[in-house]
């Protein structure tokens, strides 16, 4: 049997100090986590994770850079996610739009109130994705190829 991690795109949008974040019931918990989903057939990186914010957050995200690849295996379910992180600007908000099964709401939070609830967040990767960006890891999005 062949194995394969789980494709993911995650975004990271700063205005005035805080990270656009989600609030969402995962596994049974309530968690912070960046506005984040699966890859879907016959998409690109950059059309899920602008996908994903919108069905999370109801903002308009535009990818500017990666900020990086992340691998993180979750033993509570036993699987393996490859996470793609971007960075960008939220252009537009749409207040009335609903937001995604599981999702409570989206909230801007700034580092310190990720830290004073770092057992709160989804995973590893939350915090890891944002100190990598206050760092000034960004990667051209042509770094990305899709040959769909």
């Amino acid at each position: 049997m062949q194995w394969k991690p789980n494709v993911t795109v995650a975004a990271i949008a700063q205005r005035d100090g805080k990270f656009l974040m989600v609030e969402e019931d995962a596994d049974a918990h309530v968690v912070f986590n960046q506005p984040a989903g699966h890859l879907e057939q016959h998409e690109t990186l950059i059309e899920a994770v602008i996908r994903e914010v919108l069905e999370e957050t109801a903002w308009e995200f535009q990818p500017e850079a990666v900020v990086g690849l992340y691998l993180y295996h979750n033993p509570r379910v036993d699987i393996t996610y490859l996470r793609v992180c971007f960075s960008g600007h939220c252009l537009k908000h749409h207040p009335d739009r609903k937001l995604d099964s599981g999702v409570l709401r989206a909230v801007w939070l700034d580092k310190s109130e990720l830290e004073a609830n770092r057992h709160r967040l989804r995973n590893t990767m939350v915090l890891r994705c944002i100190e990598d960006y206050l760092a000034g890891k960004r990667y051209p999005l042509d770094l990305l190829n899709h040959y769909l």
